[in-house]
């Protein structure tokens, strides 16, 4: 029912990019770095980007956004780019869409639209698809004047076309609604399995650790390093949308569960922040949260602001004893830079970490830091008797060991750092060892 905002299957579609600089947005992030921002958002979709600009917009126009004098100027460049798509890297109305496409002769697609569109190309599971759905869906429910153009017309009939008198609108919208219906009923049902899904993790002692960070921050390179996995790490927007999952080893202990989430942006979409809202319960649930920035860049706290908004606009707390900042990318700053970045780490509450994810350089501390951060259970000692390697090896992949000594017997003592739930376990499947509270 809905229309493709671009074609994929047509030959690369020459774009104008135009970024509507408005007055009082804000002093956190240049215009600059927005337009660049959204290029990198138009590049992903494989737009050949044929030039860029920044409208300064000092008053809104609820027909068009831009003025009469910017919307003549800004057609002019299209045309002497012979350009089919114009980006506007803001949020426009269907009214507005729609008189800057008649304006303009070209496909117009907005921030939100673009955004979604690039969803809708990576989600790669079940549950990502259906989320990007239901949020085209609802995105393209309010622009049924733009999308179609049988609109008018009247049509009388029977079963699913309505009753005699219906508009063809009104028959496109209760088509609509039902399609949205269905995709809802099966994202609960998914959503439910993923419950099911994570209630069988809780049930291991194992703690949950969830990244996060503004897109292309280094999240997926970050998974890499720290799983050796090989989950797709680009220098592109958006590459990761699905969340993954891995162990991860700590060091001298028990593993984690590491997850891959979806980047954030700035002014990201109402409607993915809704449809994504199950998938980033992974960050709502997870023991510590490592918030990987993208230090090197110069939008950097703009971008860490962006993110806790969507945080808090997800209903997620993130406390500052489980949120722990990663500045990503230090291999990429000139000397100087780099000794400024590591100092206001040091001096950053709670503590930053300084990494370059590229080359490995930090993760190490980063993974000690891990360890002491999950390990809120005092430690309790344990005594084996002889012959008890299988309890042995199972408190060193649970738990973390923080001392041992072995008896001339052959019994062991351990002073072992365990979760409660790990040590119920631990008691329950080798009732013949000995736990005692320091």
């Amino acid at each position: 029912m809905t229309s493709k905002l671009i074609d994929h299957a047509a030959p690369i579609q020459g774009a104008v990019v135009v970024h509507p600089d408005r007055e009082g947005r804000g002093p956190d992030r240049a215009a600059s770095a927005r337009l660049e921002e959204a290029v990198g958002l138009a590049l992903a979709l494989d737009l050949d980007v044929r030039e860029t600009l920044i409208a300064p917009l000092r008053k809104l126009t609820p027909a068009t956004l831009f003025g009469r004098g910017k919307v003549d100027e800004i057609g002019l460049t299209i045309q002497a780019c012979d350009a089919t798509v114009v980006v506007v890297d803001d949020q426009l109305t269907p009214v507005q869409q729609r008189n800057l496409e008649r304006a303009w002769e070209a496909k117009v697609i907005d921030r939100t639209g673009l955004i979604l569109e690039i969803f809708a190309r990576r989600a790669r599971t079940r549950e990502g698809r259906l989320q990007v759905e239901l949020a085209r869906l609802s995105y393209e429910r309010s622009r049924l004047v733009r999308t179609w153009t049988h609109l008018e017309r009247q049509r009388g009939g029977f079963g699913v076309m309505g009753g005699p008198g219906e508009t063809q609108i009104e028959t496109d919208r209760r088509l609509l609604a039902d399609k949205i219906g269905r995709l809802k009923r099966d994202l609960d049902e998914v959503r439910r399995t993923r419950t099911l899904q994570r209630g069988a993790r809780q049930r291991h002692p194992y703690p949950a650790v969830a990244l996060v960070g503004y897109t292309n921050a280094g999240k997926s390179t970050l998974f890499n390093r720290l799983t050796q996995s090989d989950v797709v790490a680009q220098d592109m927007l958006f590459a990761t949308l699905d969340p993954t999952l891995r162990l991860v080893k700590l060091p001298d202990g028990r593993p984690a569960i590491l997850s891959d989430t979806v980047g954030f942006i700035s002014d990201l979409p109402h409607e993915l922040v809704e449809a994504f809202r199950a998938t980033l319960e992974e960050v709502a649930e997870a023991d510590v949260v490592l918030h990987v920035r993208d230090i090197a860049s110069e939008e950097s706290l703009a971008q860490a602001k962006d993110v806790r908004a969507v945080l808090a606009r997800l209903g997620i707390e993130a406390d500052e004893q489980r949120l722990v900042e990663v500045w990503n990318k230090i291999d990429l700053l000139d000397p100087d830079a780099r000794d400024e970045a590591e100092r206001d780490a040091r001096r950053a509450d709670p503590q930053a970490i300084c990494v370059s994810a590229e080359t490995g350089e930090g993760c190490d501390l980063l993974l000690d830091a891990l360890a002491g951060l999950v390990d809120e259970a005092a430690p309790v000692a344990i005594y084996t008797p002889a012959g008890e390697g299988e309890a042995i090896a199972w408190l060193y992949r649970n738990g973390r060991v923080i001392d041992r000594s072995d008896d001339h017997d052959g019994s062991v003592r351990l002073e072992v750092s365990l979760s409660p739930q790990a040590l119920g376990q631990f008691e329950q499947r080798f009732p013949q060892a000995y736990v005692k509270a320091r």
